[in-house]
């Protein structure tokens, strides 16, 4: 493939991404209401994190094991058997993916800023760093990802203005940067191991990435869970008390749903195409399922109508994507009419 130039991409992508839009919409939703004590009494987010990460990781091995793909990770022999086994580097990324389902989660759970706001700052993040990590990874940087860069930072200028919830946001700061962080190094690492030709090396990048991030995240909250004092009580109180509540089975469906973004978000961003153009692709599909869950939620009457500069910086953000993503188009059109 020449520099700048996407690679025909298989219709697959589209799958994966409404995939993400199925998965995100309800998931984003549910976890505002739990949060919110929109279905029953409030739970906070580290006390639903504990249900939720282990309901997921179930998903994420019911997943891997009925679709076979589990067949192409990388083996290692342990005495005569030959056990699937992470390499060093997704290992690595797969700490990344735990940092992401963890602080995904969290987002939609601090009280006092909304779905579309925290989305807008990670999803607008997350697009700010793609034509970097291309830049990083030897691509072509094209005229039009510098456009949408533009763009996307004024979606966040407008989102972000005026924002009485900016005084005490500093956790929801702490959250963003530890998000964006795990994706810049996942992002790198995707770009020069995975995105291949072949099914099976995305298979099994996927796979044994797959193998690490939910079982590390859940790691890392029963740690928390085991220290258990100051605030850290919580994650305590999702592992022994909340199970036994009335809202656990929303809880459940919260991870069920988050390990379907993370299955379903991995595979558009590991598409053989430029992080340019599968970025967009992934972030288009989770900015209109958080409008679809705020306008759902208000509409049931369990939320806040969506806000006049959340709206405008989302149509920004849209802009964005469809500035990536149809100008390769029509830039590869026209290179093959001029050569024909």
């Amino acid at each position: 493939m020449s520099n700048g130039e996407r690679p025909k991409a298989g219709p697959s992508i589209w799958i994966w991404a409404f995939g993400y839009f199925a998965a995100y919409a309800p998931y984003s939703a549910l976890t505002k209401a739990l949060s919110d004590g929109q279905l029953g009494d409030k739970v906070p987010g580290n006390r639903i994190l504990p249900v939720s990460t282990t309901a997921s990781f179930i998903a994420m091995l019911v997943f891997v094991f009925a679709t076979g793909w589990w067949k192409v990770a990388t083996r290692k022999k342990v005495g005569s058997l030959e056990v699937p086994t992470p390499t060093r580097w997704t290992a690595l990324s797969g700490l990344c993916g735990a940092t992401i389902l963890t602080t995904t989660t969290l987002a939609y759970t601090i009280e006092g800023v909304s779905i579309v706001f925290m989305m807008l700052l990670m999803r607008g993040g997350v697009l700010l760093m793609a034509p970097l990590v291309d830049a990083l990874s030897g691509r072509k940087v094209r005229w039009y990802s510098w456009l949408a860069l533009a763009l996307t930072l004024a979606s966040l200028a407008v989102a972000t203005l005026g924002r009485a919830e900016l005084k005490f946001s500093g956790l929801a700061i702490l959250n963003v940067v530890l998000y964006l962080s795990a994706y810049f190094v996942r992002l790198r690492f995707m770009s020069r191991l995975a995105k291949s030709d072949s099914p099976d090396v995305t298979k099994r990048y996927f796979v044994e990435e797959q193998f690490v991030s939910t079982p590390a995240a859940l790691l890392a909250l029963g740690i928390l869970a085991i220290v258990g004092t100051g605030g850290l009580a919580e994650f305590r109180n999702g592992f022994v008390d909340f199970p036994f509540t009335p809202q656990v089975g929303w809880a459940v469906l919260i991870g069920v749903l988050s390990q379907g973004t993370g299955i379903f978000g991995a595979l558009v961003l590991l598409d053989k195409s430029e992080n340019s153009f599968s970025v967009p692709v992934n972030r288009a599909s989770s900015v209109l399922a958080g409008v679809l869950a705020t306008l759902s939620m208000f509409a049931l009457g369990l939320g806040k109508p969506l806000d006049l500069h959340e709206g405008i910086g989302a149509a920004i953000v849209m802009l964005a994507i469809l500035v990536l993503s149809i100008a390769p188009m029509i830039e590869a059109k026209q290179k093959k009419t001029a050569a024909s």
